[in-house]
C-alpha cells in the first residue's frame, strides 16, 4: 500500500479579503496549493486527497480531477477537516499518511523524506515535523524527552520553561494511518473556540502507549504560512529571494533587482543577464549568454542562447539562438522567432513563424502569418488578417521586401524575392521576383488646401505674432 497525503485546503483566509479560497492564492505566481503539490510529487506520493470548503468548486476547478477531493462544509478546526478524509484514510488503511496545510508552501521534498525516514525507522504512530525559529511567539512548543516527544503545548498554556523552546509544529505530521484511525474520532472539540484539533492526536496516541517523534526540519520557512496580504507579501519575498539565489548560484546575472521577479519553474542558463524590471513567469526556459531586460515580461515562452530581449512582452511564444527583439515589442501567443531575427520598437507578433535573419523593423503588425528567411519589412506594415468574421493567413516568401506603409489583405501570399511598393495595399498574390503595385491615381484639387486650413493657419500666424 502506497503512502498518501491529505492536504488541508478548506480555509477561507477572511484577513485576505479575497472570494478566493486561501490556497489558491499565488507566492511568484503560482498557487500556494500547487507549491504543496508539487512537493508531494517530488517526493513520490501521488496518491493525494484535498480537502476543500470554502468556494470548494474553484478548487475543483484548479485541479481538474486529477486528484481525489472531500467536502469540509463547516470549518471546525485541523482535526475536523482530516475526519472529512475517513473513506480516503480506510482505503489506504496499510500505510503512512502525510498531513499538511495548503497555505504553508514552503514544505519541500527533503523534509517529507527525511521525517519519513525517522517515522518508519522509529516506529512511530506519529512523526511531527518541527522547525527552530529565533521567534516563537503564537506557535505550540514541542516538548521533547528521551523516547521522542511528551508533546505540543500551545504557546497561551506555555510554562515559563516551556516558553523559552524555540522548537515549533510546523502543522505538518506523519501518521500511520491505522493509529490515525484509531484517534481521530476519539477528538473532542474542548477549547475556547470549539474546534477539533488535530495535535490532540498526539497526546491520545502517547496515553495508548504509541511513540510519537519530531523531526527538526533544516528548511527554516517549513513552518511559515500567511493569515493576511502582509503575511502573503512576506511569503512572496522569501520565495523571490530563494528563486533569485539559486539563479544566481547557476552562473546568472543580475546587477539590480528592481522589480525582478522569477517563477520557481523558470530555467535560466549561466552567462545570462536579467535585468531590473524584467519578471519570468509559468515554464519559461531562457538559454545561455542572453541579456533579458529591462522591463520584460515572459509567460510560458522558450528563449534560446545569445537573444536579446529590451522592454519585451512575450507569452507562450518561442525565440531561438541570436535574436534581437525590442524596445516595446509583443510576443502573442504562438509567436515562433527564428535564429538571427531582428525586431525593433513597436511592432506585435500574433500567431506567426518569423524565418531566420528577417528584420521587423518598427511599427508593424504581423498576425497569422509564415514569413520566411531574409525577409525585410519597412515601417508600418500590416497583415490584414480579420475581416469581422474570420480570420486568414498570409505567406511571405524568402528574401521579400515589404516597402514601408504595405497592407497585406489576407489570404495573399508574396513570393520569394518579391517586392511591394511603399504604401500598396495587397489583394492579389505576387509571383516570385514580381513588384507590386497598388496605389490609386493622385487627384490634386488647387488651393483647396488654402480653404480647408484658413481658420488654423490664421490661428497660428497670430500665435506666432503674439509671440514676438
Amino acid at each position: 500500500m502506497a503512502d498518501n497525503v491529505v492536504i488541508l485546503a478548506g480555509g477561507q483566509g477572511k484577513r485576505m479579503k479575497t472570494s478566493k479560497p486561501k490556497v489558491l492564492l499565488e507566492v511568484l505566481g503560482t498557487p500556494m496549493l500547487q507549491w504543496v503539490i508539487d512537493a508531494c510529487e517530488e517526493a513520490g506520493l501521488s496518491e493525494i486527497c484535498i480537502v476543500k470548503g470554502y468556494e470548494a468548486e474553484q478548487i475543483d476547478s484548479y485541479i481538474d480531477g486529477k486528484y481525489e477531493t472531500v467536502l469540509q462544509s463547516e470549518r471546525l478546526g485541523t482535526g475536523h477537516a482530516v475526519m472529512q478524509a475517513k473513506a480516503f484514510l480506510e482505503k489506504n488503511i496499510g500505510s503512512d499518511t502525510l498531513i499538511l496545510c495548503g497555505d504553508a508552501p514552503f514544505i519541500d521534498k527533503a523534509t517529507i523524506e527525511n521525517a519519513l525516514k525517522l517515522h518508519k525507522s522509529q516506529g512511530s504512530a506519529v512523526t511531527v515535523v518541527t522547525s527552530k525559529i529565533d521567534d516563537p511567539k503564537g506557535y505550540g512548543r514541542i516538548v521533547r524527552n528521551e523516547n521522542g516527544i511528551s508533546g505540543i503545548v500551545e504557546h497561551k498554556d506555555c510554562t515559563p520553561e516551556q516558553l523559552l523552546i524555540n522548537e515549533i509544529n510546523s502543522g505538518c505530521y506523519w501518521f500511520d494511518t491505522q493509529a490515525l484511525l484509531s484517534v481521530l474520532f476519539e477528538l473532542k472539540p474542548n477549547n475556547a473556540q470549539g474546534e477539533y484539533y488535530l495535535t490532540d492526536c498526539v497526546e491520545l496516541l502517547l496515553k495508548k502507549g504509541r511513540k510519537a517523534t519530531a523531526y527538526c526540519s533544516e528548511n527554516p520557512d517549513v513552518s511559515l504560512g500567511a493569515n493576511d496580504r502582509a503575511g502573503l507579501l512576506k511569503l512572496n519575498d522569501i520565495a523571490r529571494m530563494n528563486v533569485i539565489n539559486s539563479h544566481l548560484d547557476n552562473g546568472v546575472e543580475m546587477t539590480c533587482l528592481d522589480g525582478v521577479i522569477i517563477g520557481k519553474y523558470v530555467k535560466i542558463g549561466g552567462g545570462t543577464h536579467i535585468k531590473s524590471g524584467s519578471q519570468l513567469f509559468g515554464r519559461t526556459t531562457v538559454g545561455e549568454n542572453c541579456v533579458i531586460g529591462p522591463n520584460t515580461l515572459l509567460t510560458d515562452t522558450t528563449v534560446g542562447s545569445d537573444v536579446s530581449l529590451n522592454n519585451v512582452m512575450a507569452t507562450k511564444s518561442v525565440v531561438e539562438d541570436k535574436a534581437s527583439i525590442g524596445p516595446w515589442t509583443q510576443l502573442r501567443p504562438d509567436s515562433y522567432i527564428k535564429k538571427g531575427v531582428k525586431i525593433g520598437d513597436f511592432v506585435e507578433i500574433k500567431n506567426s513563424t518569423i524565418g531566420e535573419r528577417t528584420a521587423v523593423a518598427h511599427l508593424t503588425y504581423v498576425g497569422d502569418s509564415d514569413v520566411g528567411a531574409n525577409v525585410n519589412f519597412g515601417c508600418g506594415c500590416v497583415t490584414v488578417n480579420f475581416d469581422a468574421e474570420h480570420k486568414y493567413r498570409t505567406v511571405i516568401g524568402d528574401n521579400a521586401f515589404i516597402g514601408c506603409n504595405t497592407n497585406l489583405v489576407a489570404p495573399v501570399r508574396v513570393g520569394n524575392n518579391a517586392y511591394t511598393a511603399a504604401g500598396s495595399t495587397i489583394i492579389n498574390d505576387v509571383p516570385d521576383g514580381a513588384l507590386a503595385i497598388e496605389r490609386g491615381t493622385a487627384v490634386i484639387k488647387e488651393d483647396y488646401g488654402y480653404r480647408k486650413l484658413k481658420a488654423r493657419t490664421e490661428k497660428f500666424r497670430k500665435l506666432s505674432q503674439d509671440e514676438k
